[in-house]
């Protein structure tokens, strides 16, 4: 068949899902996600996503509102290989997406979707962006939760220039040293830093902020996102330490604040 006589393409919809990913507790994904992104999701049967079993879940979510298209069992869905969930997949030439574009190349509309947030923000996708780009194929990002831009926003540190750093080393004395760089950094240049852990290290990773840290940093967290229990808490670290009543090198291991089954993320600056 010649280019002139070939289906027009199908179209990349960015899919974000509701923030509630693995919490005991989910909000009602009508009041997280607009409708027209429910709509759109609903009219979709092929996927590329992170998880097969949990974007299942979800479309069994959108489903109680919105008919499917297809049944959930007769959704063809892809999911990223397991390399890309570890090492990423933000840099060029680390994955080869294109060939998880073949129904948009044969005229399919498709989505991408993560386990939480805004696909490739923060999370895998950005290889099947470029790869939709390079292919022609018109990429369109619907609305939703993006848990870094909600903390940044409700946190009072600089939203004109702020980094997100991902994920801290585990290692103490390793994260002590990153802490201390990110701190000069935002420090010097005003630039807010952000970063996230595994929620069942959120306390760890507190402990290690409160001990690191400079008195006058303003360290800020929000956790549970989009959920009744969810915060939004900003104050300069020392007032963290005297809200702890605690000394610095002992912060945070006689409480169980922040909350360690729930995401959170984490900012940094002045």
């Amino acid at each position: 068949m010649s280019k002139a006589n070939s289906p027009p393409l199908g179209r990349l919809f960015l899919v974000p899902a509701p923030l509630d990913f693995g919490c005991n507790q989910q909000a009602p994904v009508t009041d997280v996600i607009p409708s027209k992104t429910l709509i759109t999701a609903a009219g979709l049967r092929h996927w590329v996503c992170e998880n097969a079993k949990s974007t299942r879940a979800y479309l069994k979510r959108i489903g109680e509102h919105h008919p499917l298209v297809a049944p959930i069992q007769e959704q063809a869905l892809q999911e990223l290989p397991r390399a890309v969930h570890k090492k990423g997949d933000h840099q060029a030439g680390q994955f080869d997406a294109r060939p998880l574009l073949a129904p948009a190349l044969a005229g399919h509309d498709m989505g991408l979707i993560s386990e939480a947030g805004m696909p490739a923000v923060a999370d895998p996708g950005s290889s099947v962006v470029r790869a939709a780009h390079d292919l022609g194929i018109e990429v369109v990002a619907l609305t939703g939760p993006v848990s870094l831009l909600l903390t940044l926003a409700a946190s009072g540190l600089n939203g004109q220039n702020f980094a997100f750093v991902g994920y801290l080393p585990q290692d103490n004395g390793e994260r002590s040293q990153r802490l201390r760089e990110l701190e000069s950094l935002a420090l010097k240049t005003g630039q807010t830093q952000l970063f996230i852990e595994t929620p069942y290290r959120n306390q760890a990773l507190w402990q290690g902020l409160l001990q690191s840290l400079q008195p006058n940093t303003r360290l800020a967290i929000s956790y549970g996102l989009t959920l009744e229990q969810g915060q939004n808490r900003s104050k300069l670290v020392k007032d963290w330490r005297q809200q702890a009543h605690l000394d610095p090198k002992a912060a945070g291991k006689a409480k169980d604040f922040p909350p360690n089954d729930l995401p959170a993320v984490f900012g940094i600056g002045r």
